[in-house]
């Protein structure tokens, strides 16, 4: 559950400064007893010295956006004028800076390196866009949002879940620009949180309203990160909802949830003037625990990426074509998944 948002304010930032404080104050001894960790403790090797170099680096950029933030609203009048195109895109700067370095850490820290297949960024400029992309491992909403921003110069719009907030780095920058975080309800269910207003669909479709050149409104239809059990929940309920077609859809497709339609027919139908980009990967897929991911260090990852893009004009008009373009595409992106996939143990151990 979020805690409100006085004690988000009033507790958590001072919380995490501190903490953010300390980390750097005491990373020598931290990191040397990391070091330690790894050749004394039997078939550790370098796992203590890089989450340990990994969480360091994190907090330490998490104070530093702590108290840039902090400027960025005296900046914008004490946040009266923080929605100003001007200072909207200072927060964007905020951001691209903050996950270039979580994205650098990633790269020399735990080796990870990531291979996009796809139109080169070129071929989106100066188009709005609606980026629809699958969910399955740790980090990859992070990962998307870098993309978008680093490589192809964009302002997301983003629909997130609100236990993301826990973070308030996060928490801060998100809220002073467009943004969505849905919350979890009752089993299957979800809701915007009632300060942005009840509806899911219609708040997700009033984001994507007026989209200029270089926004990307990012969705991702599955709802939540992909596993087995998940996936067998979403195709039971299809089943218990009449939706069979749909149902028998879902169990041809192995490596990915089915999407859920409504906050997709919304999105196009509030923005016929976008594109859309349809995002497959793979890489992370068998990591879905904090055990798997400790599991499986140190290695050298290959996460793949592959990007299409669907010219305004070839979107289907109505709603029934519509949703079976929606499954076709998860299908697509599925049979894509299947064949790059890197099946655990697979990987190389260094």
């Amino acid at each position: 559950m979020l805690p409100p948002y006085l004690v988000r304010r009033l507790l958590l930032i001072p919380l995490m400064l501190l903490v953010s404080l300390l980390a750097v104050v005491t990373a020598p001894a931290t990191l040397l007893l990391a070091a330690l960790a790894g050749v004394v403790i039997p078939g550790q090797r370098s796992r203590p010295l890089r989450l340990t170099t990994l969480v360091i680096g994190y907090l330490a950029a998490e104070g530093v956006a702590l108290f840039v933030l902090v400027y960025l609203w005296v900046a914008a009048g004490f946040g009266t004028r923080v929605r100003e195109p001007k200072h909207e895109r200072r927060h964007y700067l905020c951001v691209r800076a903050l996950l270039r370095w979580i994205f650098w850490m990633v790269n020399h820290v735990l080796r990870v390196r990531v291979r996009v297949e796809g139109p080169a960024p070129e071929a989106y400029r100066d188009r709005p866009l609606i980026v629809f992309c699958r969910h399955a491992g740790p980090g990859d909403s992070f990962l998307l949002v870098h993309a978008l921003m680093d490589w192809y110069d964009r302002e997301p719009r983003i629909v997130l879940k609100d236990t993301l907030q826990w973070d308030p780095a996060i928490d801060i920058v998100l809220n002073r620009l467009p943004t969505r975080f849905i919350r979890s309800g009752a089993p299957g269910k979800a809701t915007v949180d009632p300060a942005n207003g009840p509806d899911v669909e219609t708040q997700i479709g009033e984001l994507a309203r007026r989209l200029d050149h270089d926004d990307a409104l990012v969705l991702f239809p599955e709802g939540g990160n992909y596993t087995a059990r998940r996936r067998a929940r979403a195709i039971a309920k299809l089943r218990r909802r009449g939706l069979l077609a749909e149902a028998a859809k879902a169990e041809a497709m192995r490596y990915v949830l089915p999407p859920r339609p409504g906050g997709v027919l919304s999105v196009l139908e509030n923005a016929p003037e976008a594109d859309v980009v349809w995002v497959a990967h793979t890489g992370t897929d068998h990591l879905l625990t904090v055990a798997d991911v400790w599991g499986a260090l140190p290695t050298e990852m290959d996460v793949k990426m592959r990007w299409w893009q669907v010219p305004a004009g070839s979107v289907p008009a109505s709603r029934e074509e519509r949703i079976a373009w929606l499954f076709e595409w998860w299908r697509q992106i599925d049979d894509w998944i299947t064949v790059n996939r890197v099946a655990e143990g697979q990987q190389e151990t260094v």
